[in-house]
């Protein structure tokens, strides 16, 4: 009798075969056993039964009444029926992807954590990426903080990295969080706005509620319309304690910062992506991933000795504070990267449950009151919302590392536990499982003996009661343009509340405090008088400004990853476009060409070429950039379509690089534009290098004066 087995057919199915199902790892292979591939299967029911006619109810005669004993359609119906699942009171929209964390040396001086000591290992990671105030149907490039969640497959169990791309947050204390969230959802009487904090009830909140101030200015900043979940950084928010193998604790703040910069979109095109592109953020990571782009992000950690906790004029517990870098400077600690999408979007990515609470030996808590909240809500919230205590047993959920103790039953649980006894001690089952003492590696977990003296009260430290000398100072760390911006999302907000109170109120009572000169502009926008004073007397703290607070720092040197639009039509010049393609590939950039419609156009020198996509289809809020080739016949065809046209109106109102290449310099008289620092004109060897330039600047902000006046 042959042992072999049998050789599983190559699989038929969409996107099994893409560059990223090559990418595996320890977790990735765990999962293996559950998924499922149809190809050359017969089509059956739940219970395994071969399906004939999946075309037809059973019914009474052809015309007849149906019939209650058709098992099949029942079970296709009543399955349907039940598909959805509760979506997450906060954080509904994501996407997600796997990949793998990938430590730089042994930080065994910082903490005994295995994942952290062995520079060969690769630890599987699943990260998921989110808006915050939205339903799952909402849009990407709407204005809101990004959940940034990331748990580590380690071999001590699973960790939760569970952080946004902010490193504040609104409140202070987890008791505020159901009341910061029902003031930031939809307003009860009408469900509007969807995805956005531009209304009444938000900003009665957290103009009543100054602890707000730091984030809500983040919130107001760029970093709220990140151009691609790529080009964004991550942070723990809170304080955190690493623990090593003697004992010893540090505080810590966990960031992540992507190797690919940190930028944003402008507000314009957020709102018009929002629109034209719902999926833009998710389709962007998809793709990235799915063509070799895998996105890497560096984690690293701010450590303050235990013995210098109060050495700061701010409190390491409260977080609405961060530790300015030039303060404590990041310490890299490794590399993540995300090297594959999930197989199916619900399975893996709707059915994650990331718990601040899941961590391993070596990480231990602060006593940050929003933390210790966060511990308990998260798990409930995933009780709910997957249907019971069993949710880590759910395939994307499961640990790497094996898992054994006395919990039992409850719904959906899969587990079949061998013995008699659910209970530690016994004597029936051998004992086992048994604990595990503390040790220097693989040893049971051990809190921190964290000596506290104090009595039981509700307060709040007097050491949390600065709310404004943080706002204030990410205010001054701001670039122009960035401080340009700030205060128009200020105005464009406060223009949607109804209330004049409320508006009156954030003007002056919490703009004041931050900048009178921001709070002047932002009340003259409402039409209203500019407050002559702050109403607190604000610290002044150590710094004035943190250079590492503004994006305009944080750009990367190089353009890879950047994409470029390629607008033509019959009779472009053919060698431009290989040359600009060419020069692009070399720097890891893409290209894609356009034309009016999806037909191939057709080159100066007679060679069809096909489009990657028409330019209603792709618009210029998909791009980095814009490349116009030249070619007599193909511009005179550009100047008389107003899709192309606004094409580069449209590039040029959100301060992109635009390169005209040679009788594409007529476009400037056409368009009534002047070249810039970002708009070049020249040919093969003369464009390139300053277009590229352009390109890696992210955008060009001397334009911003002059795009204003732009109608595109």
């Amino acid at each position: 009798m042959s042992t072999k087995k049998p050789v599983a057919p190559k699989s038929a199915l969409a996107g099994t075969d893409t560059l990223d199902r090559g990418n595996t790892n320890t977790k990735l292979e765990s999962l293996e056993k559950f998924r499922s591939d149809a190809t050359e299967q017969a089509l059956r029911t739940n219970q395994g039964v071969k399906v004939s006619d999946n075309q037809n109810t059973l019914k009474v005669g052809a015309r007849g009444p149906s019939l209650l004993e058709d098992f099949i359609m029942r079970e296709k119906i009543t399955h349907f029926d039940h598909e959805r699942i509760p979506e997450r009171i906060v954080h509904a929209r994501g996407t997600g992807a796997h990949g793998f964390f990938q430590t730089y040396e042994n930080h065994a001086a910082l903490t005994k954590a295995g994942f952290l000591q062995d520079p060969g290992k690769q630890t599987p990671v699943f990260v998921r990426f989110s808006t915050v105030q939205g339903p799952r149907g909402s849009g990407d490039t709407v204005r809101d903080v990004r959940g940034f969640a990331v748990k580590f497959f380690t071999d001590e169990g699973n960790f939760d990295l569970v952080g946004n791309n902010m490193p504040v947050f609104f409140i202070q204390d987890a008791i505020k969080f159901p009341d910061f969230v029902h003031a930031v959802k939809p307003e009860p009487h009408n469900e509007i706005p969807t995805g956005g904090s531009a209304h009444d009830t938000f900003w009665d909140f957290v103009s009543l509620q100054p602890e707000s101030a730091h984030m809500v200015i983040w919130a107001m900043s760029d970093r709220a319309i990140p151009k691609s979940l790529r080009s964004m950084q991550g942070f723990g928010v809170h304080t955190f304690r690493l623990v090593n193998a003697e004992g010893k604790s540090r505080f810590v703040k966990f960031h992540w910062r992507p190797t690919a910069g940190t930028c944003s979109l402008v507000w314009d095109e957020a709102q018009k992506l929002a629109g034209k592109d719902t999926d833009y953020h998710r389709r962007d990571l998809w793709e990235s991933i799915e063509m070799g782009d895998y996105p890497e992000w560096e984690l690293g950690v701010q450590i303050v000795e235990e013995e210098n906790e109060h050495d700061f004029d701010f409190d390491l517990l409260d977080p609405t504070k961060i530790i300015p870098e030039e303060i404590v400077p990041i310490t890299p600690l490794g590399k993540m990267t995300l090297n594959r999408n999930p197989d199916n979007f619900f399975a893996e990515t709707e059915q994650v449950a990331f718990c601040p609470g899941h961590i391993v030996p070596g990480i231990d808590f602060s006593n940050d009151p929003l933390l210790q909240g966060r511990l308990f809500s998260y798990t409930d919230t995933q009780i709910s919302r997957l249907g019971g205590p069993n949710f880590h047993e759910i395939p994307i959920n499961r640990p790497v590392a094996p898992y054994h103790n006395g919990q039992r039953d409850g719904i959906h649980r899969m587990t079949i536990d061998k013995g008699r006894a659910s209970y530690e001690p016994n004597s029936i089952d051998g004992g086992w499982p048994k604990e595990t003492p503390p040790a220097a590696q693989n040893g049971g977990f051990e809190t921190y003996p964290e000596r506290i003296d104090a009595n039981k009260i509700r307060q709040r430290s007097e050491s949390f009661g600065d709310h404004f000398s943080q706002a204030r100072l990410f205010f001054n760390s701001m670039s122009k343009h960035e401080q340009e911006h700030i205060i128009a999302a200020y105005s464009f907000e406060l223009g949607k509340v109804d209330r004049l109170w409320i508006r009156e109120r954030q003007v002056n009572e919490i703009l004041a405090n931050i900048d009178l000169e921001l709070a002047a502009r932002v009340a003259a926008n409402l039409g209203l008088p500019a407050p002559k004073a702050g109403t607190v007397d604000v610290p002044k703290t150590s710094l004035d400004r943190s250079p590492a607070l503004s994006q305009a720092n944080l750009l990367p040197e190089n353009i890879k990853t950047r994409k470029v639009a390629i607008l033509a039509a019959n009779g472009v010049d053919g060698k431009a476009i290989d040359a600009m393609k060419a020069a692009l590939a070399a720097e890891g950039a893409h290209a894609k060409l356009l034309g009016p419609t999806s037909a191939p156009v057709t080159t100066a020198d007679g060679k069809s070429l096909p489009v990657d996509a028409s330019m209603e289809g792709l618009p210029s809020v998909a791009f980095d950039a814009v490349f116009v080739p030249g070619g007599a016949d193909s511009i005179k065809a550009l100047s008389g379509d107003g899709v192309a046209l606004h094409y580069v109106l449209e590039a040029y109102k959100h301060l992109k690089a635009i390169a005209l290449h040679g009788e594409a310099k007529q476009l400037l008289d056409v368009l009534k534009l002047e070249a810039d620092a970002g708009l070049i004109v020249g040919t093969d060897k003369t464009l390139i290098k300053p277009f590229f330039a352009a390109i890696g600047q992210h955008r060009v902000w001397d334009r911003e004066p002059k795009a204003k006046a732009i109608p595109a």
